[in-house]
C-alpha cells in the first residue's frame, strides 16, 4: 500500500515537472523578439504658398503709461486705417500681442535702477491672399508709423494632399532602405508590421518666415517662392523565416 501511494506521488510530481517545462517553454518563445528591420523614411513635396501672415506693430515710450497707451493708440489707429485704405479687410487684422513695461534707468556705478517711465507694445498680424501685395502691406504700415516690423511668413491653406504625396514618397523611401539592408544581412524582407509619423515633423515646416527688410522709398520686393512639406516615418518591416 505505502509502496504504490509513493509511486503515485512520484507520478504527480513527475507531470507537474513536465507541466511547468512546458509552461516555461512556451514563456520563453513568446518573449523571444520578433525578427524586423526597423527604419525611417522621409517624403517631401514643394507647395506654392497661396496666403501670407504679415506681423507689426508699434512701440511706444512715456513717463506715464497713459501717455505711453495714448501715443500707441494713435499710431496703431493711423497703421489700422492705411491697411483698410489698402483694401484689407477688417477681419484681415487682428491683434496678436499687446504688453505694457516699466522702462528703468542707471543713474550710475553701484545704485539702484531708476524707473523713467513705460513702454507699449501693441503688434498686429495682417492676412493676405494677395502675396503680390506683401511688399505694398509693408511699405504702408511704415509709413503709417509702425516701428516694429516682425516677420513674413508664407503659408499653404490646404496641405493636406501635399502632405498625403509626402507621405507616399515617406512609405516608398523607407522601403527603399530597408530593402537594402536586407539584402545586405542576408535577409528576406516581409510584410510591413507597423508605421508611425511624426506629426511635429510635418507641422513644422508648413511655414516659412522671412524677416521684413528695413523699410525704403522704393516698395520692398518680397518673393514668396515654395514651401518644402516634409513628412517623417518609422517603419517595422517583418523578416521571413524559411
Amino acid at each position: 500500500m505505502a509502496a504504490s501511494v509513493a509511486r503515485a506521488f512520484l507520478f504527480t510530481i513527475a507531470a507537474l515537472a513536465i507541466l511547468v517545462l512546458q509552461a516555461s517553454g512556451r514563456a520563453q518563445a513568446q518573449s523571444l523578439p520578433t525578427a524586423r528591420v526597423i527604419v525611417a523614411g522621409e517624403g517631401s513635396v514643394a507647395v506654392a504658398p497661396d496666403y501670407a501672415h504679415v506681423t507689426g506693430g508699434v512701440i511706444t515710450r512715456g513717463k506715464t503709461v497713459k501717455e505711453a497707451n495714448e501715443a500707441n493708440a494713435k499710431t496703431i489707429t493711423a497703421v489700422t486705417a492705411a491697411l483698410l485704405d489698402s483694401g484689407i479687410p477688417q477681419k484681415d487684422i487682428q491683434t496678436v500681442q499687446f504688453s505694457v513695461q516699466p522702462v528703468y534707468v542707471s543713474q550710475g556705478a553701484n545704485t539702484e535702477q531708476r524707473l523713467a517711465g513705460f513702454s507699449v507694445s501693441n503688434q498686429i498680424r495682417v492676412t493676405t491672399r494677395q502675396l503680390a501685395k506683401v511688399g505694398e502691406i509693408l511699405d504702408r504700415m511704415v509709413a503709417a508709423g509702425a516701428t516694429d516690423i516682425g516677420n513674413i511668413a508664407f503659408l499653404v491653406s490646404d496641405p493636406s494632399k501635399a502632405l498625403d504625396q509626402a507621405r507616399e514618397a515617406a512609405v516608398a523611401d523607407a522601403r527603399r532602405r530597408a530593402e537594402l539592408y536586407a539584402r545586405a544581412s542576408g535577409l528576406t524582407l516581409g510584410k510591413v508590421a507597423w508605421i508611425t509619423e511624426e506629426p511635429e515633423y510635418a507641422r513644422s515646416t508648413l511655414m516659412k518666415t522671412l524677416a521684413a527688410p528695413a523699410a525704403r522709398a522704393t516698395s520692398v520686393p518680397i518673393s514668396a517662392g515654395e514651401n518644402e512639406l516634409r513628412v517623417q516615418i518609422t517603419v517595422g518591416f517583418d523578416v521571413e523565416t524559411k
